[in-house]
């Protein structure tokens, strides 16, 4: 039986690197659905193998020998002495300028030339050695080393001064990046209050079973999904909703995972364990986002094995018949295939493209909307067509009895509420509720008979030797206005009008996308009534009432036919539309598992302006993708070609590189910009 494990790494700097690991793992049969994840230094597979750690241990040295492993996530918070070699080399190489001894100044050089070189160069060894591959560090190296052979001091050093300051500033870039999603690992809490027989005891929150009592002081985190048994409070809500305002909890209330306790101690029952609980769910979500990689992430990927081949073998091309025809010397053939060397690494376009789309999923988490992965920004950008539920998505979802219309003076308002709560009492639908809420009278339902509830369309029963139906006017067979109706033997007595609220900035938001170029729909189950003064208020181009969930289904594809569809919903009773779209968004569901798993994108606070955020970012992310790939490709085949006819000197040939590289990460880096 295959088993999912996940293990943590160190020292991985490089996303093409990340794909090498990844392929070389995938090539064992024993490890299935391998993603090596580079923004968050994480690995994860499937496999039979009990302890399959040493295995993955090994393939990971052979391919990349610097790269550590981990089954926890360690505090990689060390001290970083790159920064300290480069100043040191800097220094040395200043005071080298100012010497008149040729010795000397000689000495120095080579002191920085150790200094800068020695940990490329040994990463390179490695790299040979073990995986018999040569990449970017056997690069520089090669270039650096051949510059200097020649008599090319300074440009050799310049390689290396350039080469080490990208990557401490890409280093830096990468992580601030990864720190994008900080605010979301901050709602893991890592024990909890475990109560038993009346003792407390700290617990890891891994370790907690359904059922347990928990104990949740003043400030603390709450560390699983669970009902509150004893204790009212006020909780912080804001790292899963974003809301700053508290929010009161009283007994039998439910708490998630996530919050924050502001108040007095409760105790609470568990119903979710650990891994089940929101604010893991949410993490998990999050953190393994780019997993599902977008088909732009993955062509760069593919075609980053095959560019430093190809442009290693036109260097060495370069490098050994250029002087047989042409006028140029073996030496400057040599110093021009060198230059070639360090053009070719593709770290800017391996890199920029998976950093933008991990940016863009950090800036969503920021404003509150979890991305399952960077394909689902990538299919924002080319949809045409949304189509919104109506019930808790544009509107509030707080019916209210707003009046009662009475059609046959033979019954009063009272008469025509007993009549239908009598049959209501057998049903969970929220109408039935409201009207069972809004009636005074005693029920006796002793005399109901025959009760069947149709779904979608109302209520039929049984009563006093009448047959009374209440629901839809298809129902009732009525063409009267109001949103449900009540029959007796096949005549309408009167009608139940409610009020479900349209949300404020409903309409707004609405013609914000369609001045962005989306068509607007609107697919409900209520009556056509109701639906057409929602769409009214809200300014939806078009809308089907009366709809059952898989009429609201066959709707969608139908739609899909032409256009790339967004469907907005509840993440519950819409589940099949919102995984039959090309992007499902749930709305307002934290703690519904349906939410988390049937749409593409989740909306934690129940916030509709949130659908035009995304939209700005998913195409901000793709323009700046695209801004990328066209600079970076740009420049290299500029300098390619200009040092292959000897105008591009080394200097230049590491701006292709490390200075592209790093110009690629800062631009992908705008996205975390409001």
């Amino acid at each position: 039986m295959l088993k999912n494990y996940k293990y943590y790494l160190e020292n991985l700097d490089c996303a093409n690197c990340a794909k090498k690991i990844e392929n070389a793992i995938s090539e064992d049969e024993r490890f299935q659905n391998v993603i090596v994840n580079f923004n968050t230094l994480t690995i994860s597979f499937k496999t039979a193998l009990d302890n399959p750690f040493n295995e993955i241990f090994k393939i990971i040295k052979r391919v990349e020998p610097d790269v550590f492993v981990y089954t926890e996530r360690q505090d990689t918070s060390k001290q970083d002495l790159e920064l300290l070699r480069f100043i040191l080399a800097l220094i040395l190489l200043g005071i080298s300028l100012l010497i008149p001894s040729e010795i000397i100044k000689e000495v120095l050089l080579v002191i920085s030339y150790l200094l800068l070189l020695y940990k490329t160069f040994i990463k390179a060894i490695k790299k040979i050695m073990k995986s018999h591959n040569v990449d970017e560090n056997a690069l520089i190296c090669i270039s650096a080393i051949g510059a200097y052979i020649l008599g090319e001091h300074m440009e050799g050093l310049m390689v290396l001064l350039l080469y080490v300051l990208g990557k401490i500033l890409e280093d830096k870039a990468v992580n601030k990046s990864r720190n994008s999603i900080k605010d979301l690992v901050e709602l893991k809490a890592s024990y909890a209050n475990l109560k038993t027989n009346k003792r407390l005891t700290k617990v890891k929150s891994e370790n907690l079973k359904i059922g347990d009592l928990i104990v949740v002081k003043k400030g603390e985190l709450i560390p699983v999904d669970g009902i509150v048994t004893s204790g009212t409070t006020k909780v912080d809500t804001s790292g899963l909703t974003g809301e700053a305002t508290l929010r009161d909890i009283l007994e039998k209330d439910q708490v998630l995972s996530g919050y924050i306790n502001k108040g007095e101690v409760i105790e609470v029952e568990v119903t979710h364990t650990y891994y089940d609980s929101t604010a893991y769910k949410i993490l998990e979500l999050t953190l393994n986002a780019t997993n599902n990689k977008a088909k732009t992430e993955t062509f760069v990927s593919k075609i980053a094995e095959f560019y430093t081949p190809i442009v290693l073998i036109i260097a060495v091309v370069i490098g050994l018949f250029l002087p047989l025809v042409s006028a140029v010397t073996y030496q400057d053939s040599v110093y021009r295939a060198l230059t070639f060397l360090v053009i070719s690494c593709p770290c800017a376009i391996a890199i920029s493209v998976p950093l933008s789309y991990f940016a863009g999923i950090g800036m969503s988490s920021k404003k509150k909307v979890l991305v399952k992965g960077s394909n689902y920004l990538d299919a924002l950008t080319k949809c045409d067509t949304i189509c919104f539920d109506k019930t808790g998505t544009l509107t509030t979802g707080s019916l209210e009895l707003k009046q009662i219309n009475v059609y046959n003076k033979e019954y009063t308002e009272e008469d025509i509420l007993y009549l239908a709560s009598l049959g209501e009492a057998y049903s969970n639908h929220p109408i039935a509720k409201l009207i069972l809420s809004a009636n005074h009278k005693k029920l006796d339902t002793q005399e109901v008979k025959q009760f069947e509830e149709i779904e979608g369309k109302g209520i039929e029963f049984e009563y006093d030797n009448n047959r009374i139906k209440v629901g839809s006017a298809n129902f009732c067979k009525t063409k009267k206005e109001g949103n449900i109706f009540i029959s007796v033997n096949d005549e309408v007595i009167g009608g139940f009008i409610f009020d479900d609220h349209v949300k404020e900035n409903a309409n707004r938001v609405v013609n914000t996308l369609k001045s962005l170029g989306l068509k607007t729909y609107m697919f409900t189950g209520d009556n056509d009534t109701f639906a057409k003064m929602v769409a009214s208020n809200t300014g939806i181009d078009e809308y089907k009432a009366g709809l059952l969930p898989d009429e609201k289904f066959r709707e969608l594809k139908n739609l899909q036919k032409d256009h790339q569809v967004i469907f907005v919903g509840d993440g519950i009773n819409d589940a099949p539309s919102l995984l039959a779209s090309d992007i499902g968004i749930s709305m307002g569901s934290i703690g519904s598992n349906s939410a988390i798993e049937a749409s593409d994108i989740v909306i934690m606070n129940d916030d509709l302006e949130s659908i035009p955020t995304m939209l700005y970012i998913a195409n901000k992310t793709k323009k700046i993708i695209l801004m990328n790939l066209i600079f970076s490709i740009g420049i290299k085949i500029l300098i390619l070609l200009l040092a292959m006819f000897g105008i591009a000197h080394m200097a230049a040939a590491v701006f292709a590189d490390t200075g592209v590289t790093l110009l690629a990460i800062l631009n992908s880096l705008r996205i975390l910009k409001d």
